[in-house]
């Protein structure tokens, strides 16, 4: 069964257009942000939000700092429009590059994270500065082990560009599951007897599974391993220009989450992983909506500016923009309603303690004001890179991280005390809970997204006009926002009638705002003639159509 999965034609379906790619995306999507779920409930209830769980999250952030900027913001922003470029000359040249930046990126990361793992201990001293000697020494071992995640997931992007431009989006979507998978087995199986390193251990089998199920679909599609290593090639010059401008601008943005580490650990025990848990449920909607429509959307994004089909380009980008835009305010008007029961129902249990999950709650209230420019970031960013300009979300990210870090300081050192320590209390319903200074990382965070989608947008204006539709991209979502906060309404009410007072009542409000949220949202935005839903409907009806 399992070579027949491979070799078959499931994993190797091809799919055509943006929709579908996007739907099986956002499925698995759904699926892989659901396992991360499964993972941080599990990594709450074992060590709750504490020194482990801080030593854990501080861990990640060079090796998350080198897979961002040489892989995520690198190669898989280079390689995709380049292949495509020298795939549709010639086939045997596209074939050659994949090679050549394979093994020539392999051996930059594993000599990179050689020296990365030599300097562990210094870069620690910077990244989590007030940590004690024991925290420091186990954040320092769980780091070096990570560093084998960007070698592999630096292997793992070219196939990943592969699949991506032949529409492979099944096989390519599965990698996360199977990344998720790897460190729940770790948490489940290691964990009792290893404690946080066991985590490690799975976080490194996860990465390995990822890379494997994506070897069987590239080769099928004609890749094949040459031991091709040409430093001097063109093809590579052109690579390391497209890469530059989005290696800073990525850098830049790591700092985002680095810095929220260093002032959450000279905070109370626990902040760093309040901060990375309201987080990681807030990428949620951003990841299977804004990622999900933006990898669909790219493939084709790049061919349209390739062959100079600017209109094209324009309403492909129009239509990704306002179908993300009909997903992720509903889903910030729902997370931040719903976010008590969401967070005692994911957290409140095993060494979690009220306070924590009060602060989590608080914090995903604040990241949630900040889920439609994030959603939508990921396909601005796809539209400038298919144009190959990389050098605009650099120069905006630059700016929108200076803003974070001057912000962070300045709101942290604001809520320590006094009256907008008091406010956040007051609005989050925290007069209970001494120290609220860690609120100041997401409401930071939050700032500079907004900031930096304002520029982005503005730059795209200055670069060609037509490419922003600005009009009908407008026009949707303020049908989107009266739906929203019609939906939001009716979900508080409805919150408020179920008495939260355990695990279960927590399961059941959940249940009813994600029933009354669909059967509110979707027929005020049929009233108000959003044209998403109305897509949605005309598809329906064409398929039952063809089926009677």
């Amino acid at each position: 069964m399992f070579n027949h999965f491979f070799n078959g034609n499931l994993i190797n379906a091809q799919s055509r257009g943006i929709a579908v790619p996007a739907m099986i995306l956002a499925v698995s999507a759904v699926a892989s942000r659901l396992l991360g779920v499964l993972r941080d409930w599990l990594l709450a209830a074992r060590f709750g939000a504490g020194p482990d769980l801080d030593v854990y999250f501080a861990a990640f952030r060079i090796p998350d700092f080198i897979y961002n900027i040489l892989v995520f913001g690198g190669i898989t922003v280079a390689f995709l429009p380049l292949f495509s470029d020298y795939y549709e000359k010639d086939r045997k040249s596209a074939w050659r590059f994949a090679n050549n930046i394979l093994n020539v990126f392999f051996a930059f990361l594993v000599l990179l994270s050689a020296i990365l793992f030599a300097f562990t201990p210094f870069l620690m001293n910077y990244v989590a500065p007030g940590f004690s000697p024991e925290q420091s020494a186990q954040t320092v071992f769980l780091s070096r082990l990570m560093f084998l995640s960007p070698i592999i997931f630096g292997i793992a992007s070219i196939f990943s560009g592969v699949l991506q431009y032949f529409k492979k989006f099944l096989a390519y979507s599965l990698a996360a599951l199977f990344y998720n998978l790897g460190i729940i087995a770790g948490i489940v199986w290691l964990a009792p007897t290893m404690g946080i390193m066991g985590v490690g251990i799975g976080v490194i089998a996860g990465a390995l599974a990822y890379l494997i199920i994506q070897i069987a679909p590239a080769m099928k599609s004609g890749f094949l391993w040459r031991p091709v290593f040409a430093l001097g090639d063109p093809s590579l010059r052109r690579v390391f220009r497209l890469m530059l401008p989005r290696t800073a601008g990525i850098a830049a943005n790591q700092i985002n989450l680095i810095v929220p580490t260093v002032i959450g650990s000279a905070l109370a025990a626990g902040s760093i992983a309040v901060f990375n848990l309201s987080n990681n449920i807030y990428s949620l909607p951003v990841g299977i909506i804004g990622v999900s429509f933006a990898t669909a959307a790219f493939a084709e994004f790049s061919k349209y500016a390739a062959a100079g089909q600017f209109d094209e380009l324009a309403r492909k980008f129009s239509a990704a923009c306002r179908q993300i835009g009909y997903l992720s305010v509903p889903a910030a008007f729902l997370i931040f309603v719903a976010r008590d029961p969401i967070i005692n129902f994911l957290y409140y249990h095993g060494q979690f303690t009220r306070e924590a999950a009060s602060l989590v709650s608080a914090s995903l209230g604040i990241f949630c004001l900040g889920i439609y420019f994030a959603a939508m970031m990921p396909v601005i960013f796809r539209l400038f890179f298919a144009l190959r300009d990389t050098a605009s979300p650099t120069i905006t990210t630059l700016i929108a991280v200076a803003a974070n870090i001057a912000m962070n300081y300045w709101f942290v050192a604001a809520l320590q005390e006094g009256n907008f320590a008091q406010a956040a209390r007051d609005i989050f319903s925290l007069n209970g809970v001494a120290d609220v200074a860690v609120l100041g990382l997401p409401l930071a965070y939050t700032a500079a997204n907004i900031l930096q989608f304002g520029m982005l947008w503005i730059l795209i204006y200055r670069k060609k006009s037509g490419l922003a539709r600005t009009k009908e991209i407008a026009s949707s979502l303020f049908k989107s926002l009266a739906a929203g906060i019609l939906m939001a309404i009716a979900v508080y009410l409805v919150i408020g009638i179920v008495p939260v007072s355990g695990r279960i009542a927590d399961f059941l409000a959940l249940v009813a705002a994600a029933a009354i949220a669909a059967a509110v949202y979707f027929p005020a935005t049929f009233l108000l003639r959003s044209p998403e839903i109305a897509a949605a409907v005309y598809l329906l009806k064409s398929k039952w159509s063809k089926k009677h």
